[in-house]
């Protein structure tokens, strides 16, 4: 791939942010930043007595994947903002980002190919109603103009966002460019969030903000198929609604937050018990595609600080298991605990330690389902000895140049992959670097 078009494109970047630097002062007009990340995971060989077509490869295996995000922002008027994301990514996730509910890189998609493709990740509107006389400090930052916000507020979103982007938040546990790697651990794993393909929704959301606490809602769509690319124009009958309860605290003098999260997703998903007893050997759940199904669940998030350079979050889903899953992963329980360890103690500030648990389940019909042969869009062994998915994660990220440049060597042990306590255990090395700006 010629790296020219990239690189002067990333030098453009850095000319127009100094441009605009003095408009950070007070209210910023416009902003731009960028990021750029490549993960390279290796896993070594284990022993399986069978395999099936959705199955963690047995053999030895290197894969690479790589994301490059432009973002950019500007104030129209008073209280309103719009964001434009451009971004590409490319290469694959271990044996085609299969054979794992908690998959080891965040970073990779279901999209079928590894060839680099561009697209718009978001593209949406913002107006901001604010009230009250007590102010918060915004800084500069990605899909975030600088400037004074009232610490009361009323907030419209629309048009192509993440949902990550506003819900199921986690000091420390949340982005797989900068910190766990694991799908489990970026957000919620059974939280079976709105999106397509690339993780990405078109919808609308509502947040009323509090100094201590935050009301959010949002009213998205959804696709025709699962793991799909084609929004369903159907509103009535496919939509999702997600609510969340964020509550801010301090513990000790120390920051805390609590997130209490909700959701219903309505559409055409398949039903797996309505799949068994159609065919009770090699059951398809998607040959009962029909409106009028829905997935419901909750999740709980909490971080704390322990000290300047110590924190600890822990997390626990559940969806109720009955249909497919139709956007993120194949995980309808899920609980994690994990710590963060800055380096302030031994003179590396902006470096990192990190530590987490994850323990996977699924529903009795959805492991009924997989025992019988049956295939989800990322999990399936054609039989199943069920057990617990475990997956311990750890890493180290180093700030290399100005904090711009991060380093980050990360270990996966993943016991049980797919629920399978035939196959296994994974052993995954990992090796990031990420850039922004």
């Amino acid at each position: 791939m010629n790296k020219a078009p990239l690189i002067l494109f990333v030098a453009s970047l850095f000319v127009c942010k100094a441009g605009l630097a003095q408009d950070t002062l007070k209210q910023q007009r416009f902003n731009f930043h960028f990021q750029q990340t490549v993960i390279t995971q290796s896993k070594l060989g284990f022993n399986a007595p069978y395999t099936g077509d959705n199955s963690l490869s047995t053999v030895k295996e290197t894969q690479t994947s790589l994301t490059t995000t432009f973002f950019g922002g500007a104030r129209l008027w008073k209280g309103a903002s719009a964001y434009f994301n451009p971004e590409m990514s490319g290469g694959s996730g271990l044996s085609k980002t299969l054979g794992v509910a908690g998959f080891p890189n965040g970073e990779t998609f279901r999209v079928g190919g590894a060839e680099p493709k561009i697209y718009i990740a978001r593209l949406y509107f913002s107006q901001n109603f604010e009230w009250g006389t007590e102010k918060d400090t915004l800084a500069d930052d990605v899909n975030q103009l600088a400037g004074l916000r009232s610490k009361r507020y009323l907030n419209f979103t629309i048009g192509k966002f993440g949902m990550a982007d506003f819900f199921d938040g986690n000091e420390f546990s949340h982005d797989a460019r900068s910190q766990f790697m694991n799908w489990s651990l970026m957000d919620n794993g059974a939280w079976d969030y709105p999106a397509n393909t690339r993780g990405y929704v078109m919808g609308a959301m509502a947040e009323l903000g509090q100094p201590t606490w935050a009301l959010r809602f949002a009213f998205t769509m959804t696709t025709t198929s699962a793991n799909g690319a084609i929004w369903d124009e159907r509103l009535a009958h496919a939509n999702t609604q997600s609510l969340e309860y964020e509550k801010r605290y301090t513990l000790n003098g120390r920051k805390g937050t609590l997130r209490l999260l909700g959701f219903r997703n309505n559409g055409k998903m398949g039903d797996y018990r309505l799949a068994l007893a159609k065919n009770p050997v090699n059951p398809e759940v998607d040959t009962n595609l029909v409106y009028g199904k829905h997935k419901f669940g909750f999740g709980i998030s909490a971080d704390q600080y322990l000290s300047n350079n110590f924190g600890v979050f822990a997390k626990a889903s559940y969806n109720d298991g009955k249909t497919e899953t139709w956007a993120f992963t194949e995980i309808d329980r899920s609980v994690s605990v994990g710590a963060v360890l800055k380096g302030g103690g031994w003179n590396r500030k902006d470096d990192e330690l990190g530590l987490a648990f994850v323990g996977n389940g699924i529903s009795k019909p959805h492991r009924d389902y997989l025992a019988a042969g049956g295939y989800g869009f990322i999990i399936g062994d054609g039989k199943l000895n069920y057990a617990t998915e475990l997956i311990a994660e750890l890493y180290y990220k180093i700030n290399a140049y100005q904090g711009k440049l991060w380093l980050t060597p990360d270990y996966q042990f993943i016991a049980n992959p797919a629920y399978n306590h035939d196959r296994g255990p994974v052993n995954v090395f990992s090796l990031r670097a990420h850039v922004e700006f």
